[in-house]
C-alpha cells in the first residue's frame, strides 16, 4: 500500500508563487508516474501536471504550461509542484496522485482514472 501526503498550500497573492510537495511512503514503484489534480468548489477534479519517476518526462495541462513546473526527488520518493505567476483560477485543492502501473499513454496521464492512490490535498487559495 502507498500512502501519499501533501504539503505546501497556503494563501497568495495574484502573481506569487507556492511550491507543492507530496511524499510517497510504503509500497512506491519505480515505473510509474506520479500526478498532479485540482479541485474548486463544485467543479470537477481536473490535470495539473504529470511526471514519470525513471525519465522525468512532464506533461501540463494547458492552463499552466509555462507557469507550473513539475518535478521529483527519487531518492526522497517526493514529487514537487512549484507554481509561479499564480492566478485567482488557481484557487483549488490539490492533490497528488500514484499511477502504480507504467502507463505509455500521455493522454492516459492526464485522466483521474489512471492513478491508484491519492493524497487528502492541500488547499491553495490565490487572492486578487
Amino acid at each position: 500500500q502507498v500512502q501519499l501526503v501533501e504539503s505546501g498550500g497556503g494563501l497568495v497573492q495574484a502573481g506569487g508563487s507556492l511550491r507543492l510537495s507530496c511524499a510517497a511512503s510504503g509500497r512506491t514503484f519505480s515505473s510509474n508516474a506520479m500526478g498532479w489534480f485540482r479541485q474548486a468548489p463544485g467543479k470537477e477534479r481536473e490535470f495539473v501536471a504529470a511526471i514519470r519517476w525513471s525519465g522525468g518526462n512532464t506533461y501540463y495541462a494547458d492552463s499552466v504550461k509555462g507557469r507550473f513546473t513539475i518535478s521529483r526527488d527519487n531518492a526522497k520518493n517526493t514529487v514537487y509542484l512549484q507554481m509561479n505567476s499564480l492566478k485567482p483560477e488557481d484557487t483549488a485543492v490539490y492533490y497528488c496522485a500514484l499511477d502504480s502501473d507504467w502507463t505509455i499513454s500521455t493522454i492516459l496521464l492526464r485522466l483521474r482514472d489512471t492513478y491508484d492512490y491519492w493524497g487528502q490535498g492541500t488547499q491553495v487559495t490565490v487572492s486578487s
